[in-house]
Order: C-alpha cells, then sequence, then structure tokens
C-alpha cells in the first residue's frame, strides 16, 4: 500500500511521543494515485494487498476513499492497527514487498503517508466522500488537552449509565467477567458509536485556533 515509516533513532534520543506512539492504536492515512487508464487493475491490486494487511496480527481495519472524479483517480486507504510493532511486521513483511513490486504498473507516484497515534486514533473524521478534502488536507488532529477532556467525560458518563446495568443484567457472573463485559461494550459503543459523533458535533471547538 506504499505504507513507510520514518526512521526511529538511538532509544537515548527518542522522544516521549515516539515512545508512546509504540504501545497504543496506529492510523495511517495513505494517499495514491492510481495510473490513467488503469482505475480497474489499481482497484483489484488494492482489493489483494488490503486483503493480506488484514491477515496481520493487530489489524484493526480498514477504510478507503474512492475518488469523486475518475478524472483524478486519488484514493485515501486508512489503516489501522493495535500498536505500532504490529504495523511494523506489516511494513516490514516479504508478502507486502511483494504486492508493492507488483503494483507498480498501476501506481503513479509516490504514496502521501500520515501516521497517528495514541488518543487521535479516537478523533479520526468520518470515512466518507463528504470530507475528502478534509483528510487530504493532513487530518489536523486537535491539542490532546482537549481529546482528554472528550474522552474522559465520554467515559464518566458511559461508566455511569452503562456498567450499573451490566453489573444488574450479568448478575451471578463472576465479577471480573462483568467488569470485562461492561467495558467491551463501553469500548464497542466508544469507536462505532459514540465517538465519531461527539467528534463530528465538537469539532468546531476541538479544532478552534488558539489566539495566544
Amino acid at each position: 500500500m506504499g505504507i513507510t515509516s520514518p526512521p526511529h533513532g538511538d532509544d537515548r534520543t527518542r522522544s516521549t511521543d515516539d515512545k508512546e506512539a509504540e504501545e497504543g492504536p496506529v492510523t495511517l492515512v495513505v494517499t495514491r494515485r492510481a495510473k490513467a487508464g488503469k482505475t480497474e487493475e489499481f482497484e483489484r491490486w488494492l482489493d489483494d494487498i488490503i486483503h493480506e494487511a488484514m491477515k496481520f496480527e493487530g489489524h484493526l481495519g480498514v477504510n478507503i476513499i474512492r475518488p469523486p472524479n475518475i478524472s483524478s483517480p486519488e484514493y485515501v486507504i486508512i489503516l489501522r492497527f493495535d500498536n505500532f510493532e504490529n504495523l511494523a511486521k506489516w511494513e516490514n513483511s516479504e508478502i507486502r514487498k511483494k504486492w508493492i513490486e507488483r503494483g507498480k504498473d498501476v501506481l503513479e507516484g509516490k504514496a502521501k503517508v500520515e501516521k497517528q497515534t495514541g488518543l487521535e486514533f479516537w478523533f479520526s473524521p468520518g470515512l466518507d466522500n463528504n470530507n475528502l478534502s478534509a483528510v487530504l488536507e493532513g487530518q489536523r488532529q486537535p491539542p490532546r488537552y482537549k481529546m482528554a477532556i472528550v474522552v474522559t467525560g465520554i467515559i464518566f458518563i458511559l461508566s455511569s449509565i452503562l456498567i450499573p446495568q451490566v453489573e444488574q443484567a450479568t448478575v451471578g457472573l463472576p465479577i471480573l467477567l462483568s467488569t470485562f463485559v461492561g467495558v467491551a461494550i463501553m469500548v464497542l459503543l466508544m469507536t462505532y458509536v459514540v465517538m465519531p459523533s461527539v467528534t463530528k458535533l465538537l469539532r468546531p471547538w476541538l479544532l478552534k485556533k488558539q489566539l495566544f
């Protein structure tokens, strides 16, 4: 998929952000252009390499934003892994290298890549052609303190409402199992229901520029 990672220096010189990036979910936004007249072949190639990536440990999902105008066949691929280490296994794999080599006949130019990590994982914009321009502009992320405020507030609300109901519904189960069920439901709700809606609603505030 033409995904590359920036080189890492010696552990003694790596920043705290670099170390945090390796511990949490990683989202890659990859922009690739199909050669003129090769869109169908590009689509087949893209489908094949995506299915190979899905077989790797830690793969969390992939989304494709297709070009609204076929005359400008630029695709945006959003690829997620659970951590940097598992992403690196895919990036350095022989199967990926093989498919990149196969794609030379359908790919034009170099890949544009942006990596998002940590809290940014929750704040990726909705994936549709209506906000393609936002993705291509680099997916500007909110300040970390704003992301922390939103996530803390949502977790507090969900845990206050959801956990008591789960505990009531799982009476008789071991407390650890009951807690696990509640946490699992909460994470799924945050990932697929709550965070996409809340971040869309709060985006003007999240991305508001500071005056000072």
